[in-house]
């Protein structure tokens, strides 16, 4: 039918002009590998304890001069506090953004490429020099984090101290301990961005920090049928904060843990099994607010094949191969799992593609020194 509107007010454009146009139609047509549509700034939501990285070869006198072993993980105490400035001032130090759910949103964010900002990340700092390096090295990594900043404590982190093949972490968690829901989560301008947020997800971790903030974020994902993910992180937390993490059990849509911890999770419910996939079954189960949605479980074995409990079946997924003289650093690889995991669930796509990314994450950064990796994924 033809237009009732004059054709001479419809400039007539020049070949090359046509083609240009047709381009720019394509392009918001079909969205590109690059940026799929469904992907905004702020759609995966992230909260915990933010520390910054601190990476360094060191000797042994060092190690000794403060009680270290080789190959250990271990919280600062009194004893370790002048290590972090002995650290920086004697050996040529690297530094990232850390601590394990910004660890697992960065992952996330470099998984996912473009856009920028796909993560919010909410955690406390303090106002010195290491709290502006870890927000410079955050923004590097394409977060947006708003951190809660204050000045009694100092900036949390983590020294990594390197002898040949060996890393020794002293975590000083400081002001990652002082977050307060009513002054930073509960401000109008951060809860909207919570709001625009439909994956959250909470390393077990900040549990012992808030989980009055915690709460809030989970009924709100269970109110407005979006997704709330836990971590269960260390035996201790399934052990000591288990009330803690029964409160916010029955809002958790996807539940991560390794063998370990699922092992002391099992104990500490009574469920009466050592068999990961019974636990993970077991687990699955529990009581959940959310009934539009069937909970997942994820536990991870280190080498040995992930298990994964959803409705009444428990699938297995074998990990990729790698040779033990490629492993550099096992460190990161429960965080990576997760960030990978993310950037899938992120953009809506299955659970095996899921857990495909997740693998793949692992496999990358597990071959490097830290929670590194390199410039972009080789994953589809």
């Amino acid at each position: 039918m033809a237009s009732d509107e004059p054709k001479a007010k419809k400039p007539k454009l020049s070949e090359e002009e046509e083609e240009k146009k047709e381009k720019k139609e394509k392009k918001t047509e079909s969205p590109t590998k690059e940026t799929p549509a469904k992907l905004s700034p702020n759609s995966l939501f992230g909260m915990g304890n933010p520390l910054l990285d601190i990476s360094a070869v060191v000797d042994k006198d060092f190690l000794d001069k403060y009680s270290l072993k080789p190959n250990d993980q271990i919280l600062a105490e009194d004893k370790h506090k002048a290590l972090f400035a002995e650290l920086v001032k004697k050996f040529k130090v690297e530094y990232h953004a850390g601590g394990a759910t910004q660890n697992s949103i960065k992952i996330a964010q470099w998984m996912i490429q473009e856009p920028h900002n796909i993560g919010t990340f909410f955690g406390c700092i303090g106002k010195d020099k290491f709290g502006e390096i870890l927000k410079k090295k955050a923004e590097e990594a394409h977060i947006d984090a708003h951190y809660y900043e204050q000045e009694e404590e100092p900036t949390g982190s983590c020294a990594a101290c390197i002898t040949g093949d060996n890393r020794s972490l002293v975590a000083n968690l400081a002001a990652a301990n002082c977050y307060k829901k009513e002054k930073h989560l509960d401000l109008e301008e951060n809860w909207k961005l919570v709001e625009k947020a439909k994956v959250y997800y909470i390393a077990g971790f900040f549990l012992t920090v808030s989980l009055e903030s915690i709460l809030k974020v989970a009924k709100h994902a269970s109110e407005n049928n979006k997704l709330f993910c836990l971590n269960l992180s260390a035996p201790f937390i399934c052990q000591f904060f288990k009330d803690n993490l029964m409160q916010v059990m029955p809002y958790v849509d996807v539940l991560f843990g390794n063998e370990t911890e699922a092992g002391t999770f099992a104990d500490e419910q009574d469920f009466e099994t050592k068999d990961i996939k019974e636990i993970a079954k077991k687990a699955q189960a529990l009581p959940k607010v959310n009934t539009k949605r069937q909970r997942i479980v994820v536990l991870t074995q280190g080498k040995d094949e992930t298990v994964i409990a959803q409705s009444d079946k428990v699938d297995t997924y074998p990990v990729l191969t790698i040779d033990p003289k490629d492993i550099v650093d096992t460190n990161g690889a429960g965080d990576a799992f997760v960030g990978g995991f993310l950037s899938e669930l992120v953009q809506e796509k299955s659970l095996d593609k899921c857990v495909k990314a997740a693998h793949y994450a692992a496999n990358v950064i597990i071959r490097r020194a830290g929670c590194t990796f390199p410039e972009k994924p080789d994953f589809n």
